[in-house]
């Protein structure tokens, strides 16, 4: 998401962002300590934004990052196991700091994405991750499907994770509203 700063963040609208754990991490103290992110909200609220603005404060602060959505990486690495590249994709998204993982669950995955998950979920243990999904995460267990392999994915993204729980209605809505009542008004 080009553009998104912790400056620009808005603790101002009724979100649930508590401004002082988010704003702890923006010394990037999280990426060296191997912590991750987890933000959960409905459609709208916020969530790549704020990803995307902890990354850039961590590429500001000399650590590398990478944004995927979840389900065309999980694609990408259907994809790279059929022409042999599955080993050396794995080994490019463990070398990021950080890896944004957009879009989580949208939908639950098959068994092989789920199994990809976890090896690149375990790859990145000395490394950090972020998390956005509109789903909470008590139903992440349920979407990922195989009882074990859940188990260990959630314990190795959860363990030391960051949590924020956002609420409220989309921020797109009130931007087009606000766009739309600014254009009748100049008209």
């Amino acid at each position: 998401m080009t553009g998104a700063v912790v400056a620009d963040v808005d603790y101002a609208s009724a979100r649930g962002l508590d401004k002082t754990t988010f704003a702890s991490l923006v010394n990037s103290n999280w990426v060296t300590h191997h912590h991750n992110v987890i933000i959960v909200g409905p459609t709208g609220v916020g969530k790549s934004f704020l990803a995307c603005a902890l990354a850039h404060s961590a590429i500001q602060d000399g650590h590398t990052a990478l944004y995927v959505r979840t389900p065309r990486l999980l694609d990408d690495l259907a994809v790279a196991r059929g022409d042999g590249r599955l080993s050396r994709m794995m080994s490019s998204l463990a070398r990021f700091d950080v890896v944004i993982l957009d879009d989580f669950l949208l939908r639950p995955f098959t068994t092989d994405q789920s199994a990809d998950l976890l090896e690149v979920v375990e790859d990145r243990s000395a490394k950090s991750t972020i998390v956005t999904s509109q789903l909470p995460v008590t139903l992440w267990h349920e979407g990922l499907g195989d009882e074990t392999v859940a188990n260990a994915t959630l314990d190795r993204l959860l363990e030391r994770a960051h949590r924020f729980e956002l609420v409220g209605d989309s921020r797109r809505k009130r931007a087009t509203s606000s766009q739309s009542r600014s254009t009748k008004a100049t008209e």
